[in-house]
């Protein structure tokens, strides 16, 4: 059992969670038994498992290259959130260039211009997954797709659906190429949301809650849509917003 917060090992752990780290070590953080089982599940192997039994809710049926059983101290040393059910993984990430996606006829897509917040990364990845869209594309990306609170924020969830990064350019171009209808949210020039069409090729285009989406994407977009405020408010969280346009589709593509 490793007891020291000054092991090797724990030190590193404590560098992984710098995203500079992960980075070029080439490796990711994921805590908590439901998020590394998918991660498992989805086909990412799992390097290192870091145990503390004190702190185990279920018996652990994860399999790992190399197991580690630590005190009660060091693994709050090495957890970045709380109620820890006791397991920390070691992985490879995986990443995808849009070049490899061969998207069918009818696809459904989630584009997100420069997301910054993890949180918000994850709560999205959830509801790709849920809907079954066939990949989400990170367009200049603000933030690292691994990050371990992107992860935890998605339940898992960012394992199991196609993510692609690449500049909001590259997406263009290959959505244009690809006949994707690109549908942005954007105030100006919109129609509800409800009277788009969504039951062919689709992308899905949402922008950050400070800026919304950029210039290049409002000149791209087939049709802007939105969602429409019946309050104070005047806008929508970007995974909420997210949730509600692509649960649409969905229920389009069942009446198709």
């Amino acid at each position: 059992m490793i007891t020291s917060k000054t092991n090797e090992k724990i030190k590193n752990l404590v560098r992984l969670q710098k995203a500079s780290e992960r980075r070029e070590q080439n490796r990711i953080l994921i805590e908590g038994q439901r998020e590394i089982e998918r991660a498992q599940k989805c086909g990412f192997e799992i390097e290192q498992l870091y145990v503390c039994e004190a702190l185990l809710r279920e018996p652990v049926g994860i399999k790992a290259s190399v197991t580690e059983t630590v005190s009660e101290e060091v693994f709050e040393k090495i957890a970045y959130r709380e109620g820890s059910d006791g397991l920390l993984a070691v992985a490879e990430p995986k990443y995808k260039s849009l070049s490899e996606f061969k998207p069918r006829k009818d696809a459904l897509i989630i584009v997100l211009e420069t997301i910054e917040k993890p949180g918000n990364l994850g709560a999205v990845m959830r509801t790709a997954d849920a809907a079954g869209v066939d990949a989400v594309i990170i367009a200049d990306p603000a933030t690292d797709i691994f990050n371990p609170n992107a992860i935890r924020a998605s339940i898992g969830c960012i394992f199991s659906v196609p993510v692609y990064t690449c500049s909001t350019e590259e997406c263009i171009t290959w959505l244009k190429q690809n006949g994707i209808t690109i549908y942005c949210t954007y105030l100006k020039a919109s129609i509800d949301y409800l009277d788009a069409d969504f039951r062919k090729a689709t992308a899905l285009v949402m922008g950050t809650e400070a800026t919304g989406i950029s210039q290049a994407w409002v000149e791209a977009a087939d049709q802007n849509i939105i969602i429409p405020m019946n309050g104070i408010a005047d806008s929508l969280n970007v995974s909420v917003t997210t949730a509600i346009v692509t649960f649409e589709a969905v229920r389009q593509r069942r009446t198709k």
